[in-house]
């Protein structure tokens, strides 16, 4: 399976669809790593907000494929020993696993807006994409700056379902770390079938994306019924793009899965085998690359591409705000003003991502 003949090489077509993935991703990461840039040049001073973590991950996610495709061609043409053992493996593995953190995360935080009225110590507060991930905002303004002469970094804080997705990465991290060790072994006399670690590797990985669109599908619909019952401008957009992004997942996991469970195309190909069927190999790769992968980075990158407003902004809009609430108004109709305000807090808790 991972075996190439001496001096063998791709079929020009092949190397074309694989040129062809590994300049989608390319791009798709240059977009994420742009993007991230911006989004941090208007909002250093958040930290490490949840659209950041999601720029950073899918930009590392499709670097990963860009690189897997690059080396896979250069592997085959200089007929690379180590790309047949654990080499190959890795490049391989990488990539998923922060496709699959990425939406793990965005699967969390669905998590926590569907049982967050019955989740009152919950570790979030809020659910605005622009707000801090790792850093939870403390109560009384006097004990952030007190933190912060005591230690030069902030406080850091993660919600119990983040925690989850970062125990889950690591553990699959450590499974593919021994996988590749395995197959590094298998090429020696001890009796390991390298082919068998493999297939076994990468159908537990398929399970998990499968199950992983199913989740994300049950949760959004929850969220969008939800969200319908809200009446307000913003959170109609946002429940959409909740849609949006379940309808996707589900579709492009669910191929992932498919393609991989049954077919090879996980592993490095096999030409000998599989010249005769060159066009339901290029097929499957499309199904499992740029529907799997691609698609689905694309479009979380597409609904997450609003840049945060700047500092002198916000500052601008206070201003204004204060200038046109008179003493008497907050006097006279106290209650009036607590409902506009409770409302607007509402609101600004909508954004699902």
């Amino acid at each position: 399976m991972f075996e190439f003949m001496e001096g063998s090489c791709y079929p020009k077509i092949l190397v074309g669809v694989d040129v062809g993935l590994a300049l989608i991703d390319g791009v798709l990461a240059t977009l994420a790593f742009c993007q991230l840039l911006r989004i941090h040049s208007r909002s250093s001073h958040l930290g490490w907000t949840r659209q950041k973590v999601f720029h950073l991950l899918i930009g590392s996610s499709n670097l990963g494929y860009f690189i897997y495709f690059i080396l896979t061609l250069v592997a085959a043409y200089k007929d690379w020993v180590c790309w047949s053992h654990s080499c190959g493996f890795i490049f391989m593995a990488c990539p998923n696993i922060l496709l699959l953190a990425a939406f793990l995360l965005l699967l969390s935080f669905w998590v926590d807006l569907c049982h967050q009225s019955n989740d009152d110590d919950d570790d979030d507060d809020g659910y605005n994409p622009q707000e801090s991930l790792l850093e939870k905002k403390n109560k009384a303004q006097s004990e952030v700056h007190s933190g912060r002469k005591c230690c030069s970094f902030p406080a850091i804080h993660v919600g119990s379902r983040q925690k989850v997705v970062i125990l889950v990465i690591l553990i699959v991290f450590t499974l593919t770390a021994a996988s590749a060790v395995l197959i590094w072994i298998g090429k020696a006399k001890i009796p390991i079938d390298r082919s068998l670690v493999a297939r076994v590797y990468v159908d537990i990985f398929a399970v998990a994306f499968l199950l992983l669109g199913g989740a994300l599908a049950c949760y959004g619909l929850v969220l969008f019924l939800k969200m319908s019952k809200v009446r307000s401008e913003r959170v109609s957009s946002e429940k959409w793009k909740v849609a949006g992004l379940a309808i996707v997942t589900v579709f492009c996991f669910t191929s992932n899965a498919l393609t991989t469970i049954f077919s090879e195309i996980p592993f490095l190909y096999n030409w000998r085998q599989q010249q005769t069927n060159i066009v339901r190999t290029l097929l499957l790769l499309v199904l499992n690359y740029f529907i799997g992968s691609s698609v689905p980075s694309a479009f979380l990158l597409w609904v997450m591409r609003e840049l945060p407003p700047t500092i002198v902004i916000n500052r601008e809009e206070e201003s204004r705000t204060i200038a046109f609430v008179s003493d008497s108004l907050v006097a006279v109709h106290p209650q009036r003003w607590t409902t506009v305000t409770s409302s607007q807090n509402q609101v600004s808790r909508a954004s699902p991502i």
